[in-house]
């Protein structure tokens, strides 16, 4: 069911890990730009019109618009299961309290008497957000994308989602109602590549924006490099990832469960555990076994758990271990093992970090606090998960009276001069009846 890959002894390359050694699914993000190539463009000239083709000709559904209208919203947060309400509500609460405090400070530092540079930290104007729909209804994204623009103070904010033919071509009703209980009114009955065009070059209906977030599906990562200069973006986001590790105190049973909970997205979801315990490693097996016949998407899974992406690599110490996690930079990552906390500790590269027994994956994925909008592929190695800084820039301002100028022209003249820009020296001795001293 899923493959080996032993480490231990001399088989581990004490000069470092090899990635490319390591599991990981195929994402051709490059190799999609072809096909996106003519979609995005064909928004980029039709507008409304080109979205509309496209949900008939990839969703199977006839739109007259693509904005959904506000009393389908409304519709959808007034039908919503009081269950699923009450637990979107504290999903939201939970995410606030976390985001809310992720919110920098200007500061304003004075660098000499009369001259100071200040940061100050500015959110993006307008940003779109999108919501997956593919094979499951995601509007625990829509809290995860939603609360932190909002807390980082983004005025404009835009959700778009694939439109379900099931639902009269509007998106998931779960998703609509999210959208309402946080009170954004602006959502699209969009998915794909040409969801990320109608963000990036405008339509009709929809005004550009500044930022692109949010998971999605091959080409919506395409799409995302493709248009990446017009629009920022968060990240090219490819197939989910739950990396364990593990030792002789663990679970089987929990460990075979986390893995379980991941591969049951997508059949190129990657489940690894990496563990300095056979006896783990061969319980754990068992347990795959036994749970993925039981669950409901077992054919999923069972696909994720076989890919190539997916393995159980032997090691012998914690070190080691650590050493392999790091290489892999998983989108998630558990510390299951004695002392989970310290081993956390020395953790470089993962999107989200889960320590102990009591702190699985689909704690994060919906009512952590944290967010789920985390780097896949190994960029955690250079890149962080979605947060209020995703939405922020920081601009400097920069502040001298004349005598501070005065001070500091002739470093600013000497240094100019070496870079052979002398208008750029000139540019200050303009202000004063100076000469370079000799």
């Amino acid at each position: 069911m899923i493959s080996r890959i032993d480490l231990r002894g001399a088989a581990f390359p004490e000069d470092g890990i090899d990635r490319d050694l390591l599991p990981r699914a195929e994402f051709d993000v490059e190799a999609a730009l072809d096909q996106v190539r003519p979609i995005c463009e064909d928004v980029r000239h039709r507008g409304t019109a080109a979205l509309i083709d496209y949900a008939r000709k990839f969703d199977g559904v006839t739109l007259e618009r693509v904005r959904v209208p506000a009393g389908a919203l409304q519709t959808a947060l007034e039908e919503l299961d009081p269950k699923i309400r009450a637990a979107l509500e504290e999903s939201i609460r939970r995410a606030r309290i976390v985001h809310h405090e992720q919110r920098r400070t200007d500061t304003t530092v004075q660098v000499v008497p009369g001259g100071t540079v200040t940061e100050r930290w500015v959110p993006v104007e307008r940003v779109g957000l999108y919501v997956p729909g593919g094979l499951a209804a995601y509007a625990s994204s829509v809290v995860m994308n939603v609360v932190p623009a909002q807390e980082a103070g983004v005025e404009g904010i835009a959700v778009s989602s694939p439109p379900q033919k099931d639902f009269g071509g509007l998106p998931n009703p779960t998703i609509l109602a999210a959208c309402a209980l946080l009170g954004v009114d602006e959502v699209y009955a969009a998915g794909g590549a040409q969801a990320i065009a109608m963000f990036a070059y405008g339509t009709e209906e929809c005004r550009p924006v500044n930022l692109v977030t949010g998971p999605g599906n091959i080409y919506v990562a395409s799409a995302k490099r493709l248009l990446k200069g017009r629009i920022g973006i968060d990240a090219e986001a490819g197939p989910t990832e739950i990396a364990v590790l593990a030792d002789a105190t663990a679970d089987p049973v929990h460990v075979a469960a986390d893995l379980i909970s991941q591969a049951e997205h997508d059949t190129l979801a990657a489940a690894v555990l990496v563990t300095t315990s056979v006896e783990l490693a061969e319980r754990v097996e068992k347990e795959l076994a036994a749970q993925v016949g039981v669950t409901k998407h077992s054919e999923r899974i069972l696909a994720a758990l076989a890919g190539r992406q997916s393995a159980v690599v032997l090691v012998d110490t914690i070190d080691q271990g650590l050493a392999v996690v790091d290489a892999y930079g998983a989108e998630h990552l558990e510390i299951q093992t004695a002392d989970a906390a310290a081993v956390a500790a020395r953790v470089r590269n993962a999107g989200a970090i889960f320590v102990g027994a009591y702190a699985p994956v689909s704690l994060g994925d919906y009512c952590a606090g944290s967010n789920h909008v985390l780097p896949t592929g190994g960029c955690a190695c250079h890149s962080s998960g979605l947060s209020v800084q995703s939405f922020l820039r920081g601009i400097h301002v920069v502040d001298y009276s004349r005598d501070a100028l005065a001070e500091v022209t002739h470093h600013v003249v000497t240094l100019a001069d070496a870079e052979d820009l002398p208008a750029h020296g000139a540019a200050l001795r303009a202000r004063f009846d100076w000469q370079v001293p000799q």
